[in-house]
């Protein structure tokens, strides 16, 4: 029986009300164990490209909130501090082998989340269940990586960058990050957007499908997605809440503005590049 299968039975079996934290058995939590290694190998993630477009893997979502719903609250210690959760940190012994570094004091990786090789983890970061960081990256300090977000390779996650999840509902898309993607400092990306490959994004930049990013580069404005090749960075547009006359001098809303990269931009995104040597 495929890993896949298994953990579609314990969803049939908990929808269905014949499985509970209380009747959960050994070999079920043997197959949610078997599962959180799956992910954290890389083997199974919460999304994958198909035909282009991103679209969730159901089954995964499925099988981390099985972990969620299966598991009882525990009392844990981490650097000599109590917790209290349903899922153990992530062992960190694999890193080393790989090349990847993690900073001490507060760099918290949730078991089920996979870190690629040769990237640089700075505290305080914490990245969740079902996360995928991809080879190369940096996830700099204060950044938050969310359950099932998918980081690609060779990224930089500016300092106080936050990368949303999108957990539920299971046929719904997690927040994507393409490969080579530079986010400034103190970004968001939410909601399920994704950050097409190689885009420098300025610092402070909201990224969410309810803020339209006007391309300029193809003259069409865009929801959800900035597309590959781009920089971009927030302007504020004129809003119709002006037209009822509710602030004097009227009123504005944030937009995203995508422009073709410029060397100058490339140029400083490849000197920080020595900064992860």
């Amino acid at each position: 029986m495929s890993l896949e299968t298994e953990i579609l039975d314990l969803w049939h079996r908990h929808e269905d009300a014949d499985l509970s934290v209380e009747t959960a058995t050994a070999d079920d939590a043997d197959t949610l164990d078997a599962f959180l290694d799956a992910l954290e190998t890389g083997e199974v993630r919460a999304a994958e490209q198909r035909d282009g477009d991103w679209e969730a893997v159901e089954w995964v979502k499925r099988g981390v909130l099985l972990n969620f719903a299966l598991r009882g609250t525990e009392r844990r210690e981490y650097g000599g501090v109590a917790y209290h959760d349903v899922l153990p940190l992530r062992d960190t012994a694999d890193l080393l082998e790989r090349g990847t570094r993690n900073t001490p004091d507060g760099t918290v990786l949730r078991r089920g989340a996979h870190v690629g090789e040769d990237c640089i983890l700075m505290s305080p970061a914490f990245v969740n269940v079902g996360a995928h960081v991809g080879d190369g990256t940096l996830v700099d300090s204060c950044d938050t990586v969310g359950s099932c977000a998918q980081i690609g390779a060779d990224v930089k996650l500016g300092a106080n960058t936050l990368v949303g999840g999108v957990l539920e509902p299971v046929e719904d898309a997690p927040v994507v990050v393409e490969d080579g993607v530079s986010l400034g400092a103190g970004c968001r990306v939410t909601s399920g957007f994704v950050v097409g490959e190689d885009a420098v994004v300025g610092e402070n930049t909201l990224l969410t499908p309810r803020i339209p990013v006007y391309d300029l580069v193809e003259d069409e404005v865009l929801y959800g997605e900035l597309p590959p090749e781009r920089r971009a960075f927030t302007r504020y547009v004129e809003s119709s809440v002006g037209d009822h006359d509710l602030f004097d001098g009227g009123a504005y809303k944030p937009a995203v503005v995508a422009m073709d990269l410029e060397a100058e931009t490339l140029d400083a995104t490849q000197r920080e590049e020595v900064l992860r040597s």
